[in-house]
């Protein structure tokens, strides 16, 4: 057996896991758990990338000795560095609202549809594309040399080698789907300089050693490299779903909701656009074809306003609150800012006329419902905009704790849906490092080894899916 560490940073905290791989056997165990704070400073909402560096090194020698080590992260957000390779600022935030009204002008250059067709990727407001546009004119891009996503500029760090991996730069809305390469066409007329990227580089390719001075801080013993994994954490979270063929859809839960289909080609048609369908890269050759729904972020603002009660004693309460009395727009951009949620939600089902949820049980319940329902349509619409038909719903991720998400999920899409493992993107993240030890083989088997080894939960839809569409019509005018 090796022993792999993943460092895997998501929006609210960050964990250092340890993966120990062997023929037959596959076990993940936590070396160090991290809170990721967010500061607000004067200029606006930043990474606090200095603590969550501190996190990994204290994660890495809490692991102790390991084979080789993988990071991944949350996407489209980097740090600029200078001709000397230090870091210019603390990364900005993906809610930042410096991008508010950029994607406008972007689309006075290149059109919306052209955009798409060229990048496949999805409208997002904080996407990397609409970032650089809008810090054109800042005294740190004009400074900067180069840029590094968030993964890539921790592995620099750990290092001292600079590349750019490549299913985290399908997000930046800068790469062709196609070719799996920069869109250079794109890049020339917004006026993006590429060659501030670091060279591309593929999961499991080698990403160098730890420095000797990370060895000194962490106490580990040299030479152990650093691998290249699927470093956005959703193409990690895919590559653990434990799937047997082709015919699944997953939705990786958390604070975003990513639910879609693995495919081999993009969808590039102006009524994928429309529906807002991202084709990302995914592992060998797939592409990541989802839609970005809101997901947990609106429960955890809830929560955090609530003043963090046990969920254990909210969920059954929201149990038993009536089925769909009301529902929200999960994908809506009006809960995308933080503060004052249970409100907001409150506010968009007074508006459109609907019940007004008051105490949490009724709000977490809306809340559940619109995910499923979120889930619902985009699980359907995916199937129908791809031609690719589904038998079973994988969720992975956080939201595998919450039994009563993944019931109702099961229960608007009408398909089952199997549950686990929760911390997929550490496994998948894992799973890349042992194919580039030689320990495990092509994507399927490492997904066969994660059905044979980890505890999954199946869950059968009940009920007539009738009430879900009517739910849909209700919310959408249909």
């Amino acid at each position: 057996m090796k022993s792999y560490a993943a460092v895997d940073l998501g929006a609210s905290s960050g964990r250092v896991m340890v993966g120990r791989v062997g023929p037959d056997s596959l076990e993940l165990t936590e070396a160090h758990r991290f809170a990721n704070r967010p500061v607000r400073v004067p200029e606006g909402l930043r990474w606090d990338v200095l603590a969550l560096y501190r996190g990994v090194l204290d994660g890495l020698r809490a692991a102790g000795q390991v084979d080789s080590v993988g990071v991944d992260s949350w996407a489209v957000d980097y740090g600029l560095l200078d001709a000397d390779g230090a870091l210019l600022g603390n990364p900005v935030h993906y809610r930042d609202s410096r991008t508010e009204g950029v994607a406008e002008k972007v689309w006075a250059t290149v059109p919306a549809g052209e955009l798409y067709a060229a990048t496949g990727l999805q409208y997002a407001p904080f996407n990397t594309l609409y970032q650089l546009v809008a810090a054109r004119d800042s005294a740190q891009l004009r400074a900067a040399q180069r840029l590094l996503l968030i993964p890539d500029l921790l592995s620099y760090w750990l290092t001292g080698e600079q590349g750019t991996e490549l299913t985290n730069a399908s997000t930046t809305q800068l790469i062709d789907p196609r070719t799996r390469t920069w869109s250079h066409e794109i890049a020339s007329r917004l006026g993006v300089d590429l060659g501030l990227f670091a060279p591309l580089r593929q999961p499991g390719d080698p990403a160098g050693v730890l420095r000797p001075e990370v060895l000194e801080e962490t106490g580990l013993r040299g030479p152990v490299p650093v691998t290249a994994v699927g470093s956005h954490d959703t193409a990690s979270a895919v590559a653990a779903v434990p799937a047997d063929g082709e015919r699944f859809a997953y939705i990786c839960t958390g604070t975003w909701s990513l639910a879609g289909l693995e495919l081999d080609a993009p969808v590039l048609s102006e009524e994928s656009r429309t529906a807002n369908f991202t084709n990302e890269l995914g592992l060998d050759g797939t592409v990541r074809y989802l839609r970005n729904i809101m997901g947990l972020w609106l429960l955890q603002e809830c929560l955090r306003a609530w003043g963090e009660p046990e969920l254990s004693t909210l969920l059954p309460a929201a149990a038993k609150v009536p089925a769909l009395r009301s529902v929200v727009d999960a994908g809506d951009a009006a809960f995308l800012a933080p503060g004052r949620m249970p409100e907001r939600i409150a506010d968009a089902c007074r508006a459109s006329g609907q019940p007004v949820p008051g105490t949490p049980a009724e709000i977490t319940r809306c809340i559940l419902d619109s995910l499923a329902l979120a889930h619902r349509r985009a699980v359907e619409d995916a199937q129908r905009l791809a031609g690719h038909p589904v038998d079973v719903v994988h969720v992975v991720g956080g939201g595998t704790r919450n039994a009563l998400l993944c019931q109702l999920t099961a229960d608007a899409c009408g398909l089952p849906v199997v549950a686990g493992p929760t911390e997929a993107a550490a496994f998948g993240n894992v799973l890349v490092q042992a194919r580039a030890h030689g320990l495990v083989g092509d994507l399927a088997s490492g997904r066969r080894l994660l059905a044979r080894t980890q505890p999954l939960t199946r869950y059968e839809p009940r009920g007539d899916t009738a009430r879900w569409r009517e739910a849909q019509d209700r919310l959408t005018g249909g």
